[in-house]
């Protein structure tokens, strides 16, 4: 099995050779590993180029926005299955990929796997500051807010080929219409792996406080496109994400 994995940055330099080789490090042996890079003007390039003898598929060009950038990347992909690792984070081990592919491999009619992920603080010490235990599917959930973390996503290439990919409509939380899409609207089947996927930096897009009102009007938007309780789904989702914190 074939897994392509998608790093999408801007201006990154102080964290993208850790996110690359978070992915060069995986213990699997058949990664298909795309850069998309948004033409960053300071030496994140640099930093990238010094590594593209281990990289698939390197594109560096001005964007749209980071949904922009994922787009090309889905476009690229050829793997049977595709996950994303954002330019802030990491795998947080490297048996990650492996554990996916098992997964796959084992559940032959999942159309994709979500996991466990941490968020750490966006310095050298990396404490913990989140911790985010997907749990087990149910599909239910989805109308309470409930998503799976992002970055653990894995999806068949094939599901995008039907369903399609990010919504330039929504500049923040187009992963949130994204995955009600796939969930919510087309019924995919998905499946929890017990594993930590990522860890995760704060203040990414969608991590960050000052973005907070701006990230709720979007999901309120989303939640109501896809007719689903927006009051209910918004405030509940963000309950959830209260409770990671205290139990972290």
């Amino acid at each position: 099995m074939r897994i392509s994995i998608i790093t999408i940055c801007y201006n990154r330099k102080a964290t993208i050779a850790k996110a690359i080789e978070s992915v060069l490090n995986q213990d699997y042996p058949n990664i298909e590993y795309i850069i998309i890079d948004g033409n960053s003007s300071d030496g994140t390039k640099d930093i990238i180029e010094s590594y593209l003898d281990k990289i698939s598929k390197y594109v560096s060009e001005p964007d749209q926005g980071m949904y922009d950038a994922i787009n090309k990347g889905l476009h690229l992909a050829t793997g049977d299955v595709i996950g994303l690792m954002h330019s802030d984070d990491a795998f947080y081990d490297t048996g990650v990929v492996s554990k996916i592919a098992t997964k796959f491999e084992n559940e032959s009619q999942t159309e994709g796997i979500y996991g466990n992920g941490v968020y750490v603080t966006n310095d050298a010490e990396e404490k913990l500051v989140r911790n985010r235990i997907g749990g087990a599917y149910n599909f239910n959930n989805l109308k309470s807010g409930w998503l799976p973390l992002h970055p653990t996503v894995y999806l068949k290439k094939s599901l995008m080929e039907k369903y399609g990919v990010y919504d330039l409509n929504f500049k923040i939380a187009s992963d949130t219409e994204f995955l009600l899409r796939y969930l919510f609207k087309y019924k995919i089947k998905l499946s929890y792996l017990n594993e930590y996927i990522v860890k995760m930096r704060m203040g990414g897009l969608s991590t960050s406080y000052s973005r907070a009102f701006e990230v709720l009007k979007e999901d309120y938007a989303i939640y109501k496109f896809h007719n689903v309780n927006p009051i209910r789904a918004v405030f509940q989702k963000k309950l959830q994400a209260l409770s990671q914190y205290l139990k972290k």
